[in-house]
Formats: structure tokens, C-alpha cells, sequence
């Protein structure tokens, strides 16, 4: 009765009869029967094989426990993101090395305006096109795992109008569920740093990930010491 369904319906969900149930009442079973995050998540994978759509929080929430893990790796930069890709935090070694994102407004604080209509973070890729078709990839994946957030789909809309290497790349329809490898970033000061880079879940922020820039030799992490040391002396 609180899920609106019949007793013979719900006897065949359970009995694995009938056929997988929509996502719609699927999520008149959630507080039906009182589940938690977790224990939707466990149903929509019991039902139909797979995680439930996410929910994202209207406004993304970074707490503080997280961003102390980001101002823990010293010479590791990293950002966290929303299924968008707004960055919504980031520790030193990123502002340093990646982008001051503090000094931009908070709506060019999305990796992929950055990357399609930024000369300067465009000029900082080595190898900009692979990075560039791999975020294309990675950002369809997100969309669709967001349930069609609709700040993704307008994001993309104005990609799609102002930039036409993202035309040309969307148009390919290439997915991708992994956003790792390496990364040959050109900086003015410090020249060209090595990173490898992994996207990880965050755990109890439904739709946020964080993503790390790891150095990959000595002289990568000296050279990210200095900058971080430089823009703290600056700042």
C-alpha cells in the first residue's frame, strides 16, 4: 500500500518473476520500506543489475574532513567534482600547478569550459586532443549515470554551440568510465611536470569525485614543491 503496487506484484519482485521492475517504482519501494542510500542502491542492483540513477545534491557539498585529504597531499594536485564538472574544491598543489582557481569566477571553475574555451589551460596540455576526447568520453558516462542532470545537459548545449572541437568530438559518441592515465602539463615557471592522474567516488557525496594529479618521478615533485612554496610566499 505505500508503494502503490499490488501484494501479487511485489510477491513476484521478490519471487525474481515478472520481469525487472521500472525505475519508477523502484523508488516508491525506497521509502516504502525505509531504505537508506545504501540500501537503494542494493535494490536497484537486486532488481535490475545495476546502480539506481544518481540523485545529486542541488548545491554540491564539500565537508571539511574532505577538504583536509585534499590539503594532505602536498605535491599531489587535486580537485573534486560534480557530474557537470564544476570544481567545487581543490588543495594547493592544484592551484599551483593546474589552475588558480580561486582567481576565477565561479562558473569557469568547470574543467571542461577550461579545456574547450581557456587558451591557457588548452596550451598547458601536451597532448591536448587525447585529453580532450577522453574528457568528452568520461563526461557522457557522468550525464548518464546523473539521470540527465540538467546543468550537465546545458553545459553540454553550450559546448556544442561555442566550441567546434567539442562538436566534433561529441559527435563521435566515444564513451569512457575511467578518467586515468598520464599527463604532460607545460607550465610557465616550472616547464613541463608529469602527473598521473585517477578519478575515485567520494564516498557519501552522492555525484562527487575527486580526482588526483600524482608526480611521477623526483624532479616532478621537486618542481611542484617550488610553485606550491612560491604561491604561498606570494600569497
Amino acid at each position: 500500500m505505500r508503494a502503490n503496487v499490488s501484494v501479487a506484484w511485489y510477491t513476484w519482485l521478490e519471487q525474481g518473476r515478472g520481469g525487472p521492475p521500472s525505475d519508477e517504482v523502484l523508488e516508491r519501494l525506497v521509502p516504502a520500506l525505509e531504505l537508506d542510500a545504501a540500501g537503494r542502491e542494493m535494490l536497484f542492483l537486486l532488481a535490475q543489475q545495476r546502480p539506481p540513477p544518481l540523485h545529486p545534491a542541488a548545491a554540491a557539498q564539500v565537508t571539511p574532513a574532505l577538504q583536509r585529504v585534499l590539503d594532505g597531499l602536498r605535491t599531489s594536485p587535486a580537485i573534486v567534482k560534480t557530474p557537470s564538472w564544476d570544481v567545487v574544491a581543490w588543495n594547493a598543489a592544484a592551484a599551483a600547478v593546474l589552475t588558480d582557481y580561486a582567481a576565477l569566477p565561479v562558473r569557469e571553475r568547470n574543467v571542461l569550459r577550461l579545456l574547450f574555451g581557456n587558451k591557457g589551460a588548452r596550451g598547458s596540455q601536451e597532448n591536448w586532443e587525447e585529453s580532450a576526447r577522453l574528457a568528452v568520453g568520461v563526461f557522457r558516462i557522468d550525464v548518464a549515470r546523473a539521470g540527465g542532470d540538467p546543468e550537465a545537459d546545458a553545459l553540454a548545449a553550450e559546448l556544442l554551440e561555442s566550441s567546434a572541437e567539442f562538436r566534433r568530438l561529441y559527435a563521435e559518441n566515444e564513451v569512457s568510465s575511467f578518467w586515468g592515465g598520464v599527463k604532460h602539463f607545460r607550465h610557465p615557471d616550472a616547464g613541463v611536470i608529469t602527473l598521473e592522474y585517477s578519478a575515485f567516488a567520494v564516498s557519501g557525496a552522492e555525484g562527487l569525485s575527486m580526482v588526483v594529479f600524482s608526480p611521477v618521478t623526483d624532479g616532478d615533485e621537486r618542481a611542484i614543491e617550488r610553485l606550491v612554496a612560491s604561491a604561498a610566499a606570494v600569497g
